[in-house]
């Protein structure tokens, strides 16, 4: 019976070091930011360290557009790491592309210890072998280079041949304890001897991958379940490099569960919208909001409790309490998270966020002026406990910045029949009211006794003109405090207004 390697690490505490290593190819999305949060999570529940490395040794894919990308995002999230790219750290560099001759320097260890050899099969060679020998062609190499004579190998040289290395897998059970799906068993014989380095001498990701980890000191990997196939051979790869002397330790492995898209049971796409990081912070995702929402994929604080700070996630989690089980992204859900996490900010940071929004949204200058600046400090409350998104903020609050109202059509054709005597009477009621006295109080007191204990109205049908005469929008800041803002000249205007548009 197979049992884990007795060389896996022990490491707790400041010891745990865990890594984030994508590859810079296209636009960051949820699934790996959620890999990246978990990882940065353990480290700091533990006190250890994050590593942040680049793996871009596919020159045809890769990116320094996605990489900068990758930047953005990590440092949008507040997501910081302890040594890698552009802070350094103990193990430069941190991206393949320039660790070729350390990559070179491991080989020649594996080559010494015996714990690799040279391949000179080509594909249509093995395929032959196995139609020879009655083997299935989806089996693949059948270790027949294990056993070249040197006189062999001067043979193939001699026609100009190159090898691949491949690394002589045990001929034995693989067996480990993973961190949220507990014991994993491979069976011996479930993969044959794998390339290592290509012939040429490019190093594949089943070799730089590992021993990157190795060299870096990295005591835990957790990843995505989609890359659980290939543990086997890591842990194959472990083991050769203890034995080279290269590390004296195996890492301990951690899957995470899939991330479903919101039907069916297919992983959500990279392709699908929902998952582009970049899409869901222009809609108006606030960091805190995002990170808590992907944190509830595949892990819980408590059966009862969905939304909770970053330092509470830190304190709580634990690798070994995440569920195995896929788990479904929901944008309603995630919307709605981010909105608690909206109404838990201080006035001040909430009006702050806001600013590229409106900025974007043509509502105000990319600097706002200070006239700006002080209407939407005024003004950010009256929509804080409104939104989910801080998106939403330009179409509720781009009222305040114009002096010209569109009417939305569904607005107008919800307006009741009465509307232009509900529109006239709202202009006598306010009027009446002394300047110093237009007050959100002062208003409410005046439009309540004109429309609900003069003209009968009940508040839902008696507040639904004027709304719409102010922001040209169904829904809205609260009306009160919006004619308070307005001024008592501009909201007259804005009714008087409404009252022409639906006499035209």
């Amino acid at each position: 019976m197979s049992t884990p390697d007795p060389r896996t690490t022990t490491a707790t505490g400041a010891d745990v070091r865990v890594r984030f290593c994508p590859s810079p190819t296209g636009l960051p999305h949820v699934g790996l930011v959620r890999t990246a949060l978990f990882n940065w999570a353990y480290a700091r529940h533990h006190g250890g360290k994050l590593i942040f490395r680049i793996e871009d040794t596919d020159a045809a894919r890769d990116s320094e557009e996605s990489y900068a990308q990758l930047l953005d995002a990590l440092r949008w999230l507040r997501i910081d790491w302890d040594e890698g790219v552009e802070v350094g750290g103990p193990h430069a560099p941190y991206r393949q592309s320039q660790r070729h001759d350390i990559y070179r320097e491991v080989l020649a260890k594996l080559v010494e210890a015996g714990v690799v050899y040279e391949s000179y099969s080509t594909a249509e060679e093995i395929d032959e072998r196995n139609a020879a020998n009655g083997r299935a062609k989806q089996l693949g190499y059948d270790n027949f280079d294990r056993t070249l004579t040197d006189e062999q190998k001067a043979a193939f040289r001699a026609e100009g041949r190159e090898p691949a290395w491949r690394l002589r897998v045990p001929d034995e059970d693989l067996t480990y304890v993973d961190l949220i799906r507990g014991e994993v068993t491979f069976p011996a014989g479930s993969f044959p001897d794998f390339v290592i380095v290509r012939a040429g001498g490019v190093p594949l990701y089943t070799f730089v991958n590992p021993v990157d980890d190795a060299l870096m000191g990295i005591t835990h990997v957790i990843r995505g379940e989609d890359l659980m196939p290939s543990t086997a051979r890591q842990l194959s790869l472990y083991r050769a490099l203890v034995e080279a002397g290269v590390t004296d330790f195996v890492p301990r492995f951690g899957h995470m569960p899939l991330v479903l898209g919101e039907e069916g049971n297919k992983k959500l796409s990279k392709r699908d919208p929902k998952a582009d990081l970049f899409l869901q912070r222009e809609k108006g995702f606030i960091h805190e909001g995002l990170l808590n929402y992907l944190a509830l994929l595949g892990w819980s604080i408590a059966a009862d409790r969905d939304v909770f700070s970053l330092d509470e996630l830190v304190a709580a989690f634990d690798i070994a309490d995440v569920n195995p089980n896929p788990a479904r992204f929901d944008q309603k859900k995630a919307e709605s998270i981010n909105g608690d996490h909206i109404r838990m900010l201080d006035a001040a940071d909430f009006a702050e966020r806001i600013v590229p929004y409106l900025a974007q949204a043509g509502v105000i200058e990319a600097i706002p002026t200070p006239e700006e600046t002080a209407k939407i400090a005024a003004s950010a409350p009256l929509v804080q406990e409104r939104v989910q998104m801080l998106g939403e903020v330009p179409g509720m609050l781009g009222f305040l910045f114009t002096d010209e109202i569109t009417y939305q059509e569904d607005a107008l054709k919800g307006l009741p029949a009465n509307a232009g005597e509900v529109l006239v009477a709202c202009v006598g009621a306010l009027e009446l009211v002394p300047a110093e006295e237009f007050t959100a109080a002062g208003v409410q007191e005046a439009l309540s006794r004109a429309l609900v204990e003069e003209l009968g109205l009940k508040p839902r049908v008696a507040y639904g003109p004027p709304r719409v005469a102010l922001t040209g929008r169904r829904i809205s800041p609260p009306l009160f405090e919006s004619m308070e803002l307005l001024g008592k000249a501009e909201s007259v205007r804005r009714l008087g207004a409404l009252v022409d548009h639906l006499a035209q």
